[in-house]
């Protein structure tokens, strides 16, 4: 299939994509605050900027898209049918990128969550009450 539309286009579409601040980010953000937890966002001095630190329990968590980020049996984490080496390429560099921050961040002491916008959006209460079950838990 041809793209439809033109390479300037397509370049300001791709723009518009956030990386900070999604729907999803909020969402979580949302439901911590809601349960009382406080946080940082993005902390710039942290392996991979993190969507949400709680220093508190000296733990991160990742927002992590199920397109862009892979997430393993996901239905929406599928594959463009044009440029295929392309995107495999982009989406394994994402892939190895991610868990080599989620390592770094491991070795400094900090406890890395992963929360996926899929499980968020179809179990929100659940994914909340994960998180907390981590925080509040032994590791």
């Amino acid at each position: 299939m041809v793209d439809t539309i033109t390479a300037e286009h397509r370049s300001w579409n791709m723009s518009r994509i956030k990386g900070v601040d999604t729907g999803p980010e909020r969402h979580l953000r949302s439901l911590l605050h809601g349960a009382g937890y406080r946080f940082r966002l993005h902390k710039k001095n942290l392996p991979g900027r993190p969507d949400v630190v709680l220093p508190r329990y000296r733990t991160v968590i990742f927002v992590h898209g199920c397109y862009w980020h892979r997430h393993p049996g996901c239905r929406y984490a599928t594959t463009p049918s044009t440029r295929t080496s392309f995107w495999t390429d982009k989406f394994a560099a994402t892939v190895e990128r991610d868990a080599r921050k989620a390592g770094e961040l491991t070795a400094a002491g900090w406890r890395v969550i992963t929360v996926w916008e899929c499980e968020l959006e179809r179990d929100p209460d659940g994914t909340l009450a994960g998180i907390i079950q981590q925080l509040e838990g032994e590791w």
